[in-house]
Formats: C-alpha cells, structure tokens, sequence
C-alpha cells in the first residue's frame, strides 16, 4: 500500500503507535536480528493485520517446521513497529513536519510507522537488493513468499525487486 492509501484505511500514525498498536504472541521464537541471543516471542503490529501476521507465524510454522525456519533465517527478526520515515526520505520528512504539514509528512513515512510491514533477516536481504543476491528470492522461500500473499501482504521483493 501507499502511505496515502495507508492514510486512508489506518489513520495517521503516531510515534507510540497508541491507539492502533496490539501485540501478539507468536506460535515460535525468534531471534533479534542484530542479536541473536536475544529470544522474541511477542510482537507489535498493527491491529487490523494482527490476524493476518499471526496466521502467517502459524502457516510458517506448518510449512518448514521451527529447525528449518532457523536453519533458513526466517526466525531473525527485524522488526515491525518503529515509528520512522523511509530511508533517503528524512529531510523531507523533517521539512513537512516544521511547515506544520502533517498529511505531506506522513506520505514519506515508512510502513513500519503503521506496523503494517515486517522485517526478516534484514542482514542477508538489504533495503536495495536484488533477486540476483537477495536470499529471500531464492527457490527455498518461495513457500514463505506465498504465505505472506495468502494472507494480504505483499513482497516488495516480488513487486519491485528491491528490499526483499
């Protein structure tokens, strides 16, 4: 989705998240990405996709088996909810929000700010990576991809080859 169409079906987002925010247990733990040490067993998202993101931890879960999840990397959490604007947009961001523009700000916001979008194994699939090196388009995830569309998200990674 567009931040406008975002806008439109959720409302603007704030910083906190209050309001629209739920947390959710999911069925496995995952690892922080950026310390594997560090076991979640909770996430934030939205309230309107909590379903969705849950039935796709479940479908996960049913379709690899938590050792293969791990082995693959789908297990590495990199978040959900972070309040932000979308990388390369900030100054923009920034502009908007001291004119007072709170509708142009929000369209450069990322859609984390509505804990609508979810970050697996960030390490081996870059914001600007491609199909050619991006590990999530390898044939292996294909099932995890399709699970993902099943339940109403979409893959910028398949959409526009980037950010996998």
């Amino acid at each position: 989705m567009t931040t406008k169409q975002l806008n439109k079906k959720f409302g603007f987002p704030n910083k906190t998240g209050e309001g629209y925010l739920v947390l959710i247990n999911i069925p496995y733990p995952m690892r922080l990405a950026w310390d594997t040490s560090i076991e979640v067993n909770r996430i934030s998202c939205h309230k309107d996709v909590a379903k969705n993101i849950l039935q796709v931890f479940n479908d996960l879960l049913d379709c690899y088996g938590y050792d293969k999840i791990k082995e693959l990397g789908i297990d590495l959490y990199g978040g959900m909810f972070m309040y932000r604007p979308k990388r390369g947009l900030e100054k923009k961001y920034i502009k908007a929000i001291e004119a007072g523009d709170l509708e142009l700000a929000s369209t450069y916001l990322s859609n984390h700010s509505w804990g609508t979008a979810i970050d697996l194994d960030p390490a081996r699939n870059l914001l600007r990576e491609t199909s050619r090196t991006a590990r999530f388009a390898r044939s292996e995830y294909k099932p995890m991809i399709d699970i993902f569309y099943n339940n109403g998200f979409e893959s910028l990674g398949i959409e526009k080859n980037y950010d996998w």
